[in-house]
């Protein structure tokens, strides 16, 4: 399932449709209703810490720094405001052009639907169709979920020499 950078209409395992698409600077409230929304054990998943409130300058030096850093997807539902952010993706572009730093979160609602298998291959065919040759992810140990999709998507997992409580997921990319 690659949709492209420019996203799409997919239809999940469970028959619910998302709209991925590029991440937006226009995003920031609908980011900030999706942290609203992470339970207390997703965002120490996500962010490898106890995070009780978002940081505001670092969301919206991120959202300004696509597409030129990096490339951002968001995958998105109806609601009642309009849409409602159900997961996302990102790939930071930092020192090395041909190297990102993958990360994902998806909403607990969307947990086990196919949501986060189909931002990753989404994101990973755009960071080839840019030209990058290697995706990598820092992961919590105990993030099993998140380490069994890489699997599947053919990264290689170790442990991460600095500290034994996290994986680094690594993907080459065919240029």
């Amino acid at each position: 399932m690659r949709t492209g950078v420019s996203g799409g209409v997919i239809t999940l395992r469970d028959g619910r449709t998302v709209q991925i698409r590029p991440v937006m600077a226009s995003d920031e409230a609908e980011f900030l209703q999706a942290f609203a929304r992470m339970s207390d054990d997703a965002r120490y998943m996500r962010f490898m810490r106890i995070v009780r409130e978002p940081n505001l300058e670092r969301l919206r030096r991120v959202l300004a720094s696509f597409p030129q850093k990096g490339i951002g997807l968001a995958a998105t539902v109806p609601a009642a405001d309009g849409i409602d952010i159900v997961g996302s993706a990102i790939a930071v572009i930092e020192e090395d052009p041909t190297r990102c730093e993958f990360a994902i979160s998806v909403d607990s609602e969307f947990g086990g639907s196919g949501l986060a298998t189909a931002l990753m291959k989404t994101l990973i065919g755009a960071a080839t169709d840019r030209g990058l040759r290697r995706m990598e992810g820092f992961v919590l140990a105990e993030n099993q979920s998140m380490l069994r999709l890489a699997g599947r998507l053919g990264f290689s997992i170790v442990i991460d020499p600095d500290d034994r409580a996290i994986r680094i997921c690594r993907l080459e990319l065919d240029a």
